[in-house]
């Protein structure tokens, strides 16, 4: 997989994520000089070349000067389960770009890890990348085949599981507080029925002036943000 920008590079630089190669431009200025620098300092592989070069790899003029082959993105296992966690599964969110700002919320937030479906879903593309400003490479993406199941398998191990719906409960009347996980659904259909029937409960955004819902990752915030909220009273 091809991402760029500098951005994007230097979240790298703080993650595990595997580098096979990065370019950079031969048109240098101090801020490109600390990149590269920093890349000797991690032994991550590199190389200069022409600007034409760069724009031919990732198809972007405007990449600041840095290309980056990552090969395959790191998933996690689903496996994987956080101490006292806060987890954010999405239910076959669509839109790559969507899945790039909830992940820079959840990031910027405090969540644990984000769960995507394996069918019907977006994952990690530089587009998912480049929207999440590069903050995608600092949390754990696990994908699984059976939202439901997997969610059934949380809760033995004492998460509850709130879906977002908007004939939930008010956030406002609900304790969300860790072990949490908060279910997002489809940018149209919302949350699937055997999903909905899996989590503990429903939440819903209050609204002053009734709408038909808000924008996935809107709601997203909103719902992140007062998880948040509450554990820094």
């Amino acid at each position: 997989m091809i991402v760029y920008g500098r951005n994007v590079l230097r979240e790298l630089l703080l993650s595990s994520q595997p580098v096979k190669m990065i370019y950079f431009s031969d048109s240098h200025d101090k801020d490109l000089d600390d990149l590269i620098e920093k890349a000797k300092e991690k032994r991550l592989p590199f190389t200069v070349a022409p600007k034409q070069v760069l724009k031919r790899l990732c198809g972007e003029e405007k990449n600041q000067g840095v290309v980056i082959d990552i090969g395959e993105f790191k998933y996690y296992d689903d496996s994987y389960l956080p101490e006292n966690p806060f987890i954010v599964l999405l239910d076959q969110v669509q839109d790559p770009q969507n899945l790039g700002s909830i992940v820079r919320t959840c990031v910027a937030a405090g969540v644990d890890m984000v769960v995507l479906t394996k069918d019907n879903s977006a994952h990690v593309t530089p587009g998912a990348i480049k929207a999440s400003a590069g903050t995608i490479f600092r949390i754990p993406i696990v994908i699984v085949v059976n939202l439901a199941r997997y969610i059934e398998k949380l809760k033995e191990k004492g998460v509850w599981i709130y879906g977002a719906h908007m004939q939930g409960k008010p956030i406002w009347d609900i304790e969300l507080s860790r072990p949490l996980g908060i279910v997002l659904g489809n940018e149209g259909s919302g949350i699937r029925q055997l999903v909905k029937e899996s989590c503990d409960d429903l939440i819903a955004i209050p609204m002053k002036t009734p709408i038909d819902s808000l924008n996935v990752s809107v709601s997203a915030g909103i719902i992140i943000y007062e998880v948040l909220r509450r554990e820094m009273r």
